[in-house]
């Protein structure tokens, strides 16, 4: 992979966008090479996944040069590649937390969006510019919407602004602002606090989340209901109600 750095920091797996030049944009290759990294990271054993990058941006976005003189089929490509890699990151079994260093436009505040978590050093802003151009921003703003009320994500699509990491913390986007040189720790400690307990019950929540909140309420309640009558008779369930009654610590299988 030449846009993309993997690696094993503690018991989380680091993916790491190194495309400085291009401002970390989301070519297809970026993209392909981006689903190839989580697709290592859902194996290797790690807890958490961190989505990272270099340089004085986090990511543009699409890069409008690609763009040029695109036909039909090149266009559908790009963005099918782009939603596949938005559901892979939400289909991996571990918590998943954008670091953002800095500005993240378009398609790449897609991307922070669509992670389960996010922590912004307070230099980070967010945007969805297509507003004020001339391509909207209509694929980000699907993982944006999820992630913030209607009139906040409505705001952000039609002015095109940019909104501080302070903002973008207070509207829902990000769960934590934090200075810049405390990053990185801030990262490993919400994925310490995220990785605790059952690896297997923690993928499975993961994965009941995501499947029962586009449903309505009475349709998520069934959902979740029988998915969660079926964990109580498991095996890690039934360790960790007995591990909290008898006051003694759990012991969890490892599987996921």
């Amino acid at each position: 992979m030449k846009n993309v750095k993997t690696e094993s920091v503690g018991s989380n797996f680091v993916i790491t966008l190194i495309n400085p030049a291009k401002r970390n944009a989301l070519s297809l290759q970026v993209l392909q090479e981006l689903i190839e990294a989580f697709g290592v990271a859902q194996k290797s054993g790690a807890l958490g996944i961190v989505l990272a990058a270099q340089g004085p941006v986090f990511s543009a976005g699409h890069n409008f040069a690609d763009m040029v003189g695109a036909t039909q089929d090149d266009a559908e490509l790009l963005f099918q590649t782009c939603a596949k890699l938005m559901q892979v990151i939400q289909s991996v079994p571990q918590p998943v937390c954008a670091s953002v260093h800095a500005l993240a436009t378009a398609a790449g505040c897609q991307l922070v969006a669509t992670c389960d978590l996010a922590v912004a050093a307070e230099s980070a802003s967010f945007a969805l510019p297509g507003g004020k151009g001339g391509l909207f921003c209509h694929t980000p703003l699907v993982a944006v919407a999820r992630s913030i009320s209607q009139k906040r994500a409505a705001e952000m699509a039609f002015t095109g602004d940019a909104i501080s990491a302070q903002t973008a913390c207070e509207w829902g986007l990000i769960n934590q602002v934090v200075p810049d040189d405390q990053l990185d720790d801030a990262v490993a400690e919400i994925l310490r606090r995220a990785t605790r307990g059952s690896q297997w019950s923690r993928a499975l929540g993961k994965r009941t989340f995501y499947e029962q909140i586009s449903m309505s309420q009475v349709d998520a309640y069934e959902f979740a209901s029988a998915i969660m009558a079926e964990a109580t008779v498991g095996t890690d369930a039934q360790e960790g109600i007995d591990a909290f009654l008898n006051k003694r610590d759990a012991h969890f299988t490892q599987e996921s």
